[in-house]
């Protein structure tokens, strides 16, 4: 596939994932954040998979486990060399590369555990629900809660003074990956591709744990010691996992307890396996829809570090040509999936042209494709389309490379 064609099929795909953000990030038990402006913690664990835990606020727990495992590899051993082995490692049933200090292959083969939980017919369900929804997924993952995350200034700043806010495209790629990882049949199953891309993930999130600190820029933007808290992790999954459901909900979409159910369950592993304690996470709708009102809507709000961002992201629309897909029309849907409050605050800019089309067409696309899904094989179609649209966005945003997640061993330059 040429550059054109490359081109063309993000043309088609409308960006739904390149606007994708970073899935949070935890870390080290070390030190204490600074106060947070939240209230204090008061979402029961009676409510999270586990039915139980010790009440500890989660703005001040961290990843005990990754956090000096990966603070000593970056302190001590060949990080480039274990980037390259770390590269050959790609699929849920390969073993852990060979090669690798034993201390940080103990760990990674630990952390490639399923929960006990895991209930391989709910993912099915999940799997089923993805078919029929995935347009409707995906758009949400990247124009509502990939822009929604420049409006949480622990996770903007985060993002912007980390390696990754030095090219947010490479960063988009990465994060794409994870997005279309998660979404795949075999997502969980030993020829997906999910187990090795999260625990990949929980480890380059304690790497910017171990590194931003050192960051003169960021220390003296944020209100915090370390990034990103537990409950930073859980903003994040409020703002993808939630938000779909709430959008879903909201537009009037298909949503049956079976797939609804099994769409949970598929976030609940994906937050267990990077790292989140089972006593914060939601056990059921209701559960993770209180969670979100805790976590995620007090600490929207705007930041130069998240405008910036926003800019970026949109303007990735730019690599596109003259194609339909264009910084205009990302703001004009960013500004109907967000509201003008959250718009606002990232610095959208308004289209006066381009909101009272998308406002008047997106209801009436979200009813054409629920009443297509009624006749016999459109949800194959309409997957089979999805699917194209995905590995066209990743194929695009990867230049055809193989896209490595890998631990940074600096943080953005200035």
């Amino acid at each position: 596939m040429d550059k054109v064609s490359r081109r063309n099929v993000l043309k088609a795909a409308g960006g739904t994932m390149g606007a994708l953000t970073v899935l949070g990030v935890a870390a080290p038990s070390r030190a204490r954040a600074a106060a947070s402006q939240q209230a204090a913690w008061t979402w029961p664990s009676s409510e999270s998979v586990a039915g139980t835990g010790n009440g500890a606020d989660p703005a001040y727990v961290w990843d005990a486990e990754a956090d000096p495992v990966i603070a000593r590899v970056l302190d001590t051993e060949d990080v480039a060399g274990i980037n390259t082995l770390l590269n050959t490692w790609t699929t849920n049933g390969q073993p852990v590369p060979s090669g690798l200090p034993g201390y940080l292959r103990d760990f990674m083969e630990q952390a490639c555990q399923l929960p006990a939980w895991t209930d391989q017919a709910r993912l099915a369900a999940a799997y089923d629900f993805i078919q029929k929804q995935g347009t409707f997924v995906d758009l949400i993952y990247g124009l509502d809660s990939g822009l929604l995350s420049c409006a949480i200034p622990h996770e903007a700043r985060a993002v912007y003074y980390s390696l990754g806010g030095a090219d947010m495209r490479d960063r988009v790629t990465k994060t794409a990956k994870l997005g279309y990882d998660i979404g795949t049949q075999d997502a969980y199953q030993p020829g997906g591709e999910m187990i090795v891309t999260a625990v990949k993930t929980r480890m380059i999130h304690a790497a910017v744990r171990h590194l931003l600190p050192k960051s003169p820029y960021w220390s003296k933007a944020t209100d915090e010691k370390i990034p990103i808290s537990q409950q930073d992790i859980l903003v994040t999954w409020a703002s993808l996992a939630t938000t779909v459901m709430k959008k879903l909900t909201q537009w009037n979409a298909t949503v049956d307890s079976s797939g609804s159910g099994g769409f949970l369950h598929l976030w609940q592993i994906t937050a267990h396996m990077l790292g989140v304690r089972d006593e914060y996470i939601p056990a059921s709708w209701d559960a993770a829809y209180s969670q979100y009102d805790q976590v995620l809507a007090p600490v929207l709000g705007p930041t130069p570090e998240g405008a910036s961002l926003a800019r970026i992201l949109i303007n990735l629309a730019d690599e596109v040509d003259d194609g339909i897909v264009t910084p205009d029309l990302i703001s004009a849907v960013g500004r109907y999936m967000l509201g003008d409050q959250v718009a606002d605050w990232i610095q959208l800019p308004s289209e006066p042209v381009w909101e009272p089309l998308v406002a008047e067409f997106w209801p009436a696309f979200v009813a054409a494709k629920e009443g297509g899904l009624a006749f016999p094989g459109a949800q194959d179609v309409y997957w089979a389309f999805d699917e194209l649209l995905r590995q066209g966005t990743l194929f695009y945003l990867s230049d055809g490379k193989q896209i490595s997640i890998e631990l940074p061993t600096v943080n953005r330059q200035f």
